[in-house]
């Protein structure tokens, strides 16, 4: 077998396959495994199979580590109840669920064996999902859930599935599931909170965007080998290590460290994505072969289909279910949210009056100050982004499974049925693959949910633009007062500083998203050759002076949660762009 060859086709084929999905409309998960199965019944195509512990330990933790890193820690944060509830809550009475029905239908499995079916059933797969959601303007609260759901859900159910597979082997009670659970979940945390802290500070110190790139590759592996080691969850430990990397990236990496890492990263993710869709099609061959060959009288090749749609209405139908009583939280929360603004703000007047008689210090009254601002702005978005019933359909129908399923069937044991076990998790997958991921376009556009407010995203821009050009004219004037820079170099930053954020501002009300970049260089260009040449030096050192003091004002307003991740995304990303240009002009 050639494997070069296989790489070379293998990767054509992804690509083609996506590029056509995406000029039909079509979710690139949904069209991959479709391919994937109608090829591996071709004769003499070779069938492709991954072992199940090089999808769970090998192209999981870098696909949840990506993802991670560009979930907004602030977004996160918000919805963590909700996200908890979906990826912890609903995956246990998944669990159950699931158990309770393949015991009923086969009873000769046993308990643990049924349950290790459910948890394998429970985890959700976003990718679909999302893309989908994104193409067809689905407000940002929801994405982030989808989101979050998709990063936690696999942890909790990976850790569901060890301690029932343990289970089938020794007597284990419900108690030592829950501490397992809990103590899996603390370590991980723990595991992954040290993990992104020391992969930040460590590549802080590296200049080279090739070498930090090259070192974010393994940071899903070094939080993922000891949490498995301490038999911790090692998914959830990436994930966590993800969060604090995302967040604390733009305080302590360059810029064009981060731009480059970003471009790799998602060429690495979509190749890892599809080709693990790809994969799952192709296994389906080979496991129809696996229960054929079985030659089990009591569970033929339709009757297992069979079960696995029974299993697959049982876990969409416990989703919707779940939903309902969801939603009807979250929109109690966000009311009582709506109602916690004027009694913020009151105790915002009243800091003011307690700063004024002196009662409190003043780095005291700074942490109040900043605690209840952070208060009233998470409230602020609770009650500006309900969840309303278009939107909770949505989230209830969005419960496809992907290519992990198959993955951690794979995983069982020596069990009864085991053939047909595996079976019926793929059926689950490619069942709601099809159903949810041709339905959900139509659905979302039925129901239409209210999309983010483009007008409310443009004034927070002109808002924080505001302030980044304020901040421009403190450093400027700092620099004046400090450094004494040539005046010709002054005068010229000053007004190329404004100049260009009063530019940004105006290609973001106009409706764009990025600045042009052939037209940003044309302006560096312009803008480097305007001072004496022999003042080069000074004027880009203070140019990226100024822009590392707006990116503190864009970070500081981020921690208080003052504007939406998408607009701080937007202006950082700005940011990053000017500085990376600068730094090559400096090279």
């Amino acid at each position: 077998m050639d494997w070069t060859l296989i790489i070379v086709v293998g990767v054509a084929a992804i690509v083609g396959v996506a590029a056509l999905s995406t000029r039909l409309g079509l979710a690139a998960p949904l069209s991959l495994v479709v391919v994937g199965a109608l090829l591996g019944f071709v004769p003499g195509i070779p069938i492709l199979t991954a072992p199940p512990e090089l999808i769970l330990a090998g192209v999981l933790p870098p696909l949840l580590y990506a993802s991670a890193v560009n979930t907004p820690a602030q977004d996160f944060r918000r919805n963590l109840r909700t996200i908890s509830s979906l990826a912890v809550v609903l995956v246990v009475l998944t669990t159950l669920a699931t158990g309770w029905l393949v015991h009923l239908l086969l009873p000769e499995v046993g308990w643990p064996a049924a349950f290790a079916l459910g948890a394998v059933v429970s985890p959700t797969d976003a990718v679909a999902a999302t893309s989908v959601g994104r193409r067809l303007g689905l407000p940002s609260r929801l994405l982030t859930i989808l989101e979050g759901e998709g990063l936690v859900n696999d942890a909790s159910a990976l850790v569901l599935l060890r301690s029932a597979t343990a289970a089938i082997a020794v007597s284990v009670s419900l108690w030592e599931v829950a501490g397992d659970f809990l103590r899996s979940v603390v370590i991980a945390c723990l595991v992954g909170w040290l993990v992104g802290e020391l992969n930040v500070r460590i590549r802080s110190h590296l200049t080279e965007s090739v070498q930090n790139t090259a070192i974010s590759f393994v940071v899903p592996f070094v939080a993922f080998l000891p949490a498995e080691h301490f038999e911790a969850s090692g998914v959830l430990a990436v994930v966590v290590a993800g969060l604090v990397t995302g967040h604390a990236s733009p305080r302590h990496l360059p810029a064009q460290s981060r731009v480059t890492e970003a471009t790799n990263w998602r060429t690495v993710s979509f190749l890892l994505e599809s080709s693990i869709f790809f994969l799952m099609g192709l296994s389906l061959h080979t496991l129809v072969e696996e229960v054929n060959a079985s030659h089990d009288a009591t569970l033929g090749l339709v009757r297992t289909v069979a079960y696995g749609l029974l299993v697959t209405v049982l876990v969409v139908g416990a989703r919707l279910a779940f939903i309902g009583p969801l939603v009807a939280i979250m929109r109690a929360t966000d009311q009582r949210a709506s109602e916690l603004v004027p009694l913020i703000d009151e105790r915002m007047e009243s800091l003011s009056t307690l700063e004024a008689s002196e009662r409190i210090a003043p780095r005291r009254m700074e942490q109040v100050r900043r605690r209840f601002t952070r208060k009233a702005t998470d409230a602020r978005a609770h009650a500006n982004q309900t969840m309303g019933w278009r939107g909770g359909t949505v989230l209830g129908w969005a419960g496809m499974r992907g290519a992990i399923t198959v993955a951690a069937a794979q995983t069982l044991g020596d069990v009864p049925h085991r053939p047909q076990l595996v079976l019926i998790a793929f059926v689950v997958s490619l069942a709601t693959l099809l159903a949810i991921g041709l339905t959900l376009p139509p659905l979302i556009r039925a129901v239409h949910v209210p999309p983010d407010d483009p007008l409310a995203l443009r004034q927070e821009l002109t808002d924080l633009l505001d302030e980044l050009i304020d901040s421009a004219d403190a450093e400027l004037d700092r620099i004046e007062r400090e450094e004494h820079p040539d005046p010709a170099v002054l005068d010229r930053l000053r007004s190329d500083s404004l100049l260009r954020t009063r530019l940004r501002l105006a290609r973001s009300q106009g409706g764009a998203t990025d600045p042009d970049p052939d037209e940003e260089s044309d302006e560096e260009s312009a803008d480097v050759e305007a001072p004496l040449v022999s003042r080069r030096e000074e004027y880009l050192r203070l140019r990226l002076d100024i822009i590392a003091a707006l990116r503190t004002t864009v970070l500081e307003a981020r921690d208080l949660g003052r504007y939406s991740s998408r607009a701080l995304t937007q202006a950082g990303r700005m940011l990053d762009l000017e500085e990376t240009r600068l730094t090559a002009l400096d090279e």
